[in-house]
Parts: structure tokens; sequence; C-alpha cells
């Protein structure tokens, strides 16, 4: 994280929000404009619409339905206050490796679920951030890690039936594969089921614009590339740098990934691991904007995006 990017300290986000009003006055701002001047109904899209006599509810003469600053993003039917929805907001964002729930719960003085559940509704928003923007002109850096626990920590009966079951340590965790632009230091990341070459080309077709220049190393599976100049090193006799040729950037990504996976949270379940993912991918690519701005994006990417409970909770289908 650049030294010289403007942060926000605790006394200035207190400031900013001392009470409710001022947290919907703010969420407000950044969906409809400076005083509110785009404000239209989110249901119907109606902007014939008024204050409701019911703060901090507007009323739409379209539709004829009440709406707020929550409706139709993230936050909707939420009963925390704004105030720790905005204070939530910039803990996220500050935090480089992430925030934990235990931690968020003890910070914002709710239980441990809520705390959980708030964090992924701001990873989905956090996920509409990520993901976009243009293909990247390049050059790029391409790679692929494995996330999950190492088979050395698993009960000695678990090794003995992942050994009889002739299952490896790549059985057990989760594959992520990322791309890091060079020129803009963007990364976008994603699990995914095979580290095969239809797969990492699709993940390249899809975020890099033809006609850049790939780095990546010297796996199989990216051989073959068409419509892009491509340049390997070879970690297999330890070549980690040529010239221009290396992968350090996306795999220093990675290290932080696996830092907030170590350090803050301990374990992500394979279940939930691509919002973790999409969330370290928004931060690291936005991490030379302040810390202001930040904030400004994760609440543009809270609207027209939903998560409920039941289905943040599904069975995860095989």
């Amino acid at each position: 994280m650049p030294a010289h990017r403007p942060g926000l300290s605790l006394f200035e986000i207190m400031g900013m929000f001392p009470d409710e009003q001022t947290a919907h006055a703010w969420f407000a701002e950044r969906r409809w404009g400076p005083d509110e001047a785009g404000r239209y109904c989110p249901r119907c899209g109606c902007t014939e619409t008024r204050r409701s006599k019911r703060r901090p509810f507007y009323f739409c003469t379209g539709c004829r339905k009440r709406f707020s600053v929550r409706t139709g993003t993230v936050m909707e039917e939420s009963r925390l206050p704004v105030r720790k929805w905005a204070i939530a907001t910039f803990l996220i964002v500050a935090g480089i490796k992430g925030v934990a729930s235990t931690r968020l719960a003890r910070d914002l003085d709710i239980t441990q679920k809520s705390a959980w559940f708030l964090l992924h509704r701001l990873r989905e928003a956090l996920e509409g951030v990520a993901q976009g923007g243009e293909t990247f002109a390049g050059p790029v850096e391409v790679d692929e890690t494995y996330v999950g626990g190492r088979t050395k920590n698993k009960s000695n009966a678990r090794r003995k039936a992942m050994k009889a079951a002739g299952e490896t340590w790549r059985d057990h965790k989760s594959v992520v594969a990322g791309v890091r632009d060079r020129e803009t230091g963007g990364v976008r990341a994603e699990v995914v089921e095979h580290e095969d070459r239809p797969t990492l080309h699709g993940l390249i077709a899809e975020n890099v614009a033809p006609g850049a220049t790939v780095y990546t190393d010297e796996a199989p599976a990216y051989r073959g590339m068409t419509g892009y100049e491509h340049e390997t090193v070879n970690h297999g006799v330890r070549e980690y740098v040529r010239e221009q040729a290396s992968v350090n950037g996306i795999e220093s990504f990675w290290a932080l990934l696996k830092r907030g996976y170590v350090g803050t949270h301990h374990w992500m379940s394979a279940k939930h691991l691509d919002r973790y993912v999409q969330e370290f991918a928004s931060r690291w690519s936005r991490r030379r904007l302040s810390t202001t701005e930040q904030m400004h994006a994760v609440a543009a990417g809270m609207v027209g995006r939903r998560l409920t409970y039941a289905k943040l909770t599904a069975p995860q289908k095989r």
C-alpha cells in the first residue's frame, strides 16, 4: 500500500458519521448526487419523488410506494443502522488484510452472526466494483495459486484416509487464477474448477485485450495462446525474472490474499472463497485511491445488488 495514499483516522470517521442523519445523507449523495438532484424511485425509475413525512423515507408518485436509500441495494431489509453500514464500509476498505467478523462484531457492538452477514453483503458490493471496467491493455501477468489448509495440519486418521483413497493435497485445495495489469496495477481473480488450458485461456480472453503481452510461468496450460505476445519464465530452474518477463506482481497479490487467510480469517470455506477473492482483488486494484474514494466506490457498488441470508447459507451445489 503506497505510503502517500490519503487515509482517514477513526476520529475522522466518527466525525463524518456522528448520527444516522449524516450517514443517510452520505449514502444518498453517493447514489443520487449532491442535494439528491438525481433521485429516482428504485422500483419503477420514476423521478417524481418527494420526501415522506416518515423520515428517512421517500414517496414515489409513479408507483405510489415508499422507498429509502437502502432500497435496491445490499442494505435492503437490513435492520442495522445505516451509520454502522458506513463505518463497516470504512473498516473493510482500510483493512488491507481484511477484517474478521469477530472483530467487526466488537467494533460495531453487534453479534458475530450479523457481522458475518454484513461483511458478505459488502463483499457482494466489492464484487461489482472488482468486475467492472474494460479489458486490460497490458502488459499483464497471469498466474494461478492454491488456497486451503495444509495436509500436515490434518489429523493422522485423515491423512491415512487420503492416502488410502489416492488423494493428494491438490484434491483438498481450491484453485484461484488471476490477471494483473502492469500499467494500472489492477487485478482480476476468480476461483476456477481446473487450471487447464481452456479455463486459463478463457480467463485471459475475457480480461485482456487482443495483442497485449502476456507473462506467465512455464505451465503447459498457457501454451498455444493465440492473439497475444506470450513470454514465460521457468520457475522449475529457478528463473524468476528475465528482462521484462516475470509474474512477481501477481504473486505479490497471492501473498497478500494468503496473509489475509492465515492472519485475519484463519480459514475461508470453499463455498464463499470467491467472495473473499473479489474483496482482495477490489481493494488491491484501488489501493492507489484515497480511503474516501474507495468508500465511494463501495457505496456505488451496493446499488443493484442483493444478497439474502437464505441465498448465502443455501447448500452448495455439487
